[in-house]
């Protein structure tokens, strides 16, 4: 860890954070899961809310993927999605469902002001982002795709839209 410069668990709390919380909508992988830790330290987010059915720490399946991230990243569990987003926007997070929806703007076109407070909310693995958080979130986001496939694994849309947002804020 000396040789890659990484911060020990008790640096990495108290270090500043990229201002984002990442907003996990009933994922029901928990190597999902661990995997959104996994990338959620690598950019230093600020935590992560588990909602619904998402499976929550300490879980051997989870930790699979996460190698540790479970006790460095800050996280919560709030059963209701709709309720998580609402008091993510009475904080002053901005809430965006990363979905592909009817006036969504391609994550190419997205623009975060830096230190902007954001909520990224990520969806069931077939359902997508429940429709009643749809209709309380301040926009979507979306991958452009070339593919065959109609989407991206949970996992690598997270690993593609912090980096997006990240590069854009910080770089």
């Amino acid at each position: 860890m000396d040789q890659l410069n990484r911060v020990d668990v008790d640096s990495f709390k108290a270090q500043q954070k990229t201002p984002i919380v990442l907003v996990l909508d009933n994922v029901r992988s928990m190597h999902n899961v661990g995997s959104a830790f996994r990338t959620a330290d690598g950019f230093a987010i600020e935590k992560i809310v588990l909602c619904g059915i998402t499976a929550t720490p300490p879980h051997r399946e989870i930790e699979k993927t996460a190698l540790g991230a479970t006790q460095s990243v800050e996280w919560v569990h709030v059963k209701d999605n709709t309720e998580a987003v609402k008091l993510l926007k009475q904080e002053g997070y901005k809430v965006y469902a990363v979905e592909q929806a009817e006036g969504a703007i391609f994550l190419n076109d997205f623009t975060a002001l830096p230190n902007e407070k954001i909520a990224l909310v990520f969806g069931n693995e077939v359902h997508g982002v429940d429709e009643e958080v749809m209709s309380l979130v301040n926009g979507c986001i979306e991958i452009p795709q070339f593919g065959t496939k109609h989407s991206f694994n949970v996992s690598v849309t997270i690993g593609i839209v912090l980096w997006d947002i990240v590069r854009k804020t910080r770089f």
